[in-house]
């Protein structure tokens, strides 16, 4: 009877451990699908993170933990590694409008769902232009972008005589996330460049005895000599008329681009600058300049392969929005005398 009644507090003793650590157990439990698996009740307002490259997860958690999306740093940074580790968390700004689960935090940031920003580059944009666009939206500063500009090998393989990216910058408007590097810019766009210059145009091209850098550099003429939809495939024919006479272009977009080139433009062209020796004086030299002097659009592009059939070779502003064309000097004398000289 005495060995009994020895036992059974013992028995009672483990019985109780047992409840102890089941009880713990199940709290354990509670308390990781609590702050793993249910959406953080926590959550009060919205609130954006900003994840920088080559952040550590534990990093990550703290960030994500300080501004209210999940309930422990530490538990998201043990679930990560223990089920997530070969995935990448990338970088950008995230947007958390509601509670979400530790699982829908980090699918999120591995998928890359990052705030995009909706950035507008105008046609006409040379790259030092563009570049200042760029920074005005706190993207990345100027410098890094004219740089990014100078790597030819994204058009290598269409233009294997450029010095730099210019006019195969794509204008266009592009939703990009915040932490976007100049060279991820520059690669988009030219990227956009090729999806409008489509292999049509590339067989046009060959047709007219045109290269595509000859066509861009035509476009982007064409773009800076008028923001006139229509009136683009007039201009056009105008400069192919002239090429074909071997006319100089007297394309004064070409002299402005010079100067701009060379920090000297101050937004009036002089006597002095018309004598400019640069080669994309197309007032002293014949044929196109050597290089495009901005972002063509797709109209422009366009119009540079498919000119209006006309006899024309000269033309004037005759306002802000629209020119007048003629076939011969006489005639282009008389309306600069009416729409220039006589305002």
């Amino acid at each position: 009877m005495k060995r009994r009644s020895r036992r059974r507090p013992l028995k009672r003793f483990f019985l109780f451990l047992v409840l102890i650590i089941l009880a713990v157990s199940v709290w354990l439990v509670y308390r990781v699908y609590h702050k793993v698996f249910y959406p953080y009740q926590g959550f009060a307002k919205s609130a954006v993170v900003r994840i920088e490259n080559g952040m550590p997860v534990s990093a990550i958690g703290r960030k994500l933990q300080e501004q209210g999306v999940i309930a422990s740093a530490e538990y998201f940074t043990r679930y990560y590694r223990l089920f997530f580790a070969d995935k990448k968390l990338k970088a950008g700004e995230y947007l958390f409008d509601g509670p979400l689960t530790m699982r829908q935090v980090i699918e999120k940031l591995e998928q890359g769902k990052a705030i995009l920003y909706k950035v507008t580059v105008k046609e006409g944009l040379w790259i030092g232009e563009t570049a200042q666009l760029f920074e005005a939206a706190e993207l990345f500063p100027a410098e890094d972008f004219i740089k990014a500009s100078r790597d030819t090998s994204l058009i290598r393989d269409i233009d294997t005589d450029a010095d730099d990216l210019e006019g195969y910058l794509f204008p266009d408007t592009y939703l990009v996330r915040k932490d976007i590097t100049a060279r991820e810019m520059a690669a988009l766009m030219v990227d956009h460049f090729r999806q409008n210059f489509s292999n049509t145009f590339v067989w046009r091209a060959r047709d007219i005895g045109f290269s595509v850098r000859q066509v861009v550099i035509l476009a982007s003429l064409i773009e800076k000599e008028t923001a006139n939809r229509d009136e683009r495939f007039l201009v056009s024919s105008v400069f192919h008329n002239r090429l074909r006479h071997r006319m100089l272009l007297d394309c004064d977009s070409t002299i402005v681009y010079a100067l701009k080139k060379a920090g000297s433009f101050d937004g009036d062209i002089r006597w002095d600058d018309l004598k400019n020796t640069s080669p994309y004086n197309t007032r002293k030299h014949r044929g196109l300049p050597p290089g495009p002097i901005a972002s063509p659009g797709y109209v422009s592009l366009e119009a540079a392969l498919y000119p209006e059939n006309t006899e024309y070779l000269f033309f004037v502003a005759k306002d802000a929005g629209s020119h007048y064309f003629s076939k011969t000097l006489a005639e282009h004398n008389r309306a600069v005398k009416k729409y220039i000289l006589d305002k």
